[in-house]
């Protein structure tokens, strides 16, 4: 033991650390035990692939722990590959052998865009997706309350019907998949219901890596806004919703917004809505976008008028109240439609669904073109001669 190794540690860390910032992107396997100190390699690391059943990392082993605090834990429960997948969220990906593991890193460091001057793909240096476009209406429900799984969607837009799951097992519900259209990379943030601490924080971090990598993101928006509740805000929703939020509106790297159904509330806003200023934005005609739906809204005023007539010790008027309800309903649900909101320029378009792969890959030339032109002023504005 050297106790000038503590210093050499923390060069060896520090630079990992400036590794990320000066824009080299970090990938790390977890083949076997990385503990104390060697757990930071990974926490470092702006991916990490973790090897099922052999990957560990904890700040302290079984034996030191038993030690220090006198807790018996195995090596799986207190650092576990499975476990970093979808609890702690350590582990972007979860690989079953070593050799899988290699694999996934190889994908992801095909994915990284390093030459962002590069010309788009040729024609025809792409697969077209497995599944028929017109398969696409049997996918989205008409109904927004019905649930589906964005991937279903997804698969059905990008390149051979091939993608990247970004941590499938951590924030389930708000999947986040690195892909490609027409040749063109992108990253692609969905939902499959309301957005938790865990999909939030999920979301911000590969928003970091795609804006690392110049790589597009599209949000695919479906849900109801953030979720609610005692557990997810002790879970610290509003601190990691704003994260989310953060991430989208800093974003460098441009930003397409599809709205495929519910759109409401603080959701909009981390999905990137119109009020975060996306490069383009399209709708569904089965969209609906508001504060809240029309039920809800209809019944949170109920229950605040009945609270204030039992405060102000009054009976409350039911028929009044049932009015005031269907008011709500009918004012909120109408403007909530996809058919009002583009109506009044909320988007830059409605799609047939069918379309949404030609749309995107239209798109994405389009911001590649905006960001690679160059622009050569002139000495004054052209006038009509």
């Amino acid at each position: 033991y050297k106790v000038a190794s503590l210093i050499a540690g923390g060069t060896l860390f520090g630079n990992q650390a400036y590794l990320s910032k000066a824009g080299i992107p970090v990938i790390s396997i977890l083949h076997g035990s990385s503990t104390a100190g060697g757990a930071y390699m990974p926490g470092l690391s702006d991916y990490v692939i973790a090897i099922k059943g052999r990957g560990r990392a904890f700040l302290a082993g079984p034996p030191l722990l038993k030690a220090a605090t006198g807790e018996i834990a195995g090596e799986e429960e207190l650092g576990g590959a499975e476990m970093h997948a979808s609890i702690s969220g350590l582990a972007e990906y979860l690989a079953d052998d070593d050799a899988q593991g290699i694999l996934v890193a190889r994908e992801v460091i095909a994915r990284l865009q390093w030459n962002n001057n590069c010309e788009p793909a040729a024609p025809g240096s792409y697969d077209d997706p497995l599944y028929d476009a017109d398969e696409i209406a049997g996918v989205i429900p008409v109904d927004y309350r019905t649930p589906y799984d964005m991937r279903e969607l997804v698969a059905r837009v990008v390149d051979g019907s091939r993608f990247l799951d970004f941590k499938p097992r951590y924030g389930v519900s708000t999947p986040c998949i690195q892909s490609e259209i027409f040749g063109q990379a992108c990253g692609i943030i969905g939902n499959n219901g309301p957005i938790d601490p865990q999909g939030a924080t999920k979301a911000a971090q590969f928003m970091q890596l795609c804006d690392q990598a110049n790589v597009p993101v599209i949000f695919m928006q479906n849900t109801t806004g953030f979720i609610v509740g005692v557990q997810s805000e002790q879970a610290g929703m509003i601190k990691h919703g704003s994260k989310m939020v953060q991430a989208v509106r800093n974003l460098e790297v441009p930003r397409i917004t599809l709205m495929t159904g519910a759109s409401f509330g603080a959701g909009n806003y981390g999905m990137c809505g119109r009020g975060f200023f996306p490069d383009f934005l399209y709708t569904f005609p089965n969209a609906q976008m508001g504060i809240m739906g029309g039920e809800q809204a209809a019944k949170t005023m109920g229950v605040v008028a009945r609270g204030k007539a039992e405060a102000a010790g009054k009976p409350v008027d039911e028929s009044l109240l049932s009015q005031q309800g269907e008011y709500l309903t009918a004012l909120f649900d109408d403007q909530a439609s996809a058919f009002y909101t583009s109506g009044h320029m909320l988007d830059d378009g409605m799609i047939d669904p069918r379309d949404t792969r030609n749309t995107l890959g239209f798109l994405l030339q389009t911001v590649w073109e905006s960001r690679n032109r160059t622009l050569r002023p002139n000495s004054f504005g052209v006038a009509r001669l």
